[in-house]
């Protein structure tokens, strides 16, 4: 019987709520047994490129990346946001370790190709190093992940954070029983997105599809809802999104995933 690990992706305001950030922040280094973290930082990347000038541009969700926004969300992600969150856990006497996907070839990617759209350095996922991510796991290591990845020839690609939580829990699926859970501000999928009580508990595919074509779906949650199916065809035992709440309280409702 495979053990069980859970990996949980944190983002959306959440990473620029400082007190909301350091909630969510207890109650992971809480959570028993075998944990990887993924966070974002869109927001925080955004700011900060706005004060220097550099208006972002998003399509569906992803944002495109130039070689300037590159080099902020390197600087952000990798550097700023991460070392905080590493610093916090450590308080909390959990032992995590910073990485992004070039550390110890964790997750190798290549440039997206280009299309209909020209994401710049936006990388999609070829590989999870399962060999190293256990190394850190078998270590008593907590893995926790910023959007970054590599493409093995020196090249840093920005890639959503969503993505690497799904491509890091379809990869581990072939070691553990996973579990992934997609942590942001809201209570989950909603009927009705100025309502926190409408939550849709229950998400198949066919729902999906209709959601979607009703625009109840839009947005930035788009490629989060792309990578939970795919996710679930590979292997990926369960699928939940939530509000950070749900990581500790068994009475929080949230969003289940089925194909």
């Amino acid at each position: 019987m495979k053990e069980k690990l859970k990996i949980i992706k944190i983002g959306g305001n959440v990473i620029n709520d400082s007190e909301a950030l350091t909630s969510f922040l207890i109650d992971f280094s809480k959570v028993n047994g075998l944990k990887i973290l993924v966070h974002g930082g869109g927001k925080r990347a955004t700011e900060i490129a706005n004060d220097l000038g550099l208006q972002p541009k998003m399509v569906e969700g992803r944002r495109i990346t130039d070689e300037a926004n590159l080099e902020i969300v390197t600087m952000i992600y990798a550097g700023l946001l991460n070392k905080n969150i590493i610093g916090q856990l450590q308080k909390y006497r959990c032992n995590a370790i910073g990485l992004s996907g070039a550390d110890a070839n964790c997750i190798q990617a290549h440039k997206r190709i280009v299309i209909d759209v020209d994401y710049g350095f936006a990388g999609d996922v070829d590989a999870i190093n399962n060999t190293a991510i256990n190394v850190f796991l078998e270590n008593d290591m907590i893995p926790v992940f910023c959007a970054i990845t590599h493409d093995k020839k020196g090249q840093l690609l920005n890639t959503n954070a969503d993505t690497i939580a799904s491509e890091i829990a379809k990869g581990m699926s072939r070691d553990y029983e996973v579990e992934l859970i997609y942590c942001f501000e809201k209570n989950g999928v909603l009927q009705n997105v100025n309502d926190e009580t409408s939550v849709i508990e229950i998400i198949n595919a066919n729902l999906y599809k209709e959601l979607k074509n009703n625009k109840v779906i839009a947005e930035g949650m788009l490629p989060k809802m792309e990578n939970c199916f795919e996710a679930l065809r590979k292997g990926v035992e369960k699928v939940i999104i939530g509000n950070p709440r749900v990581i500790s309280d068994k009475n929080q409702k949230y969003t289940t995933l089925q194909l």
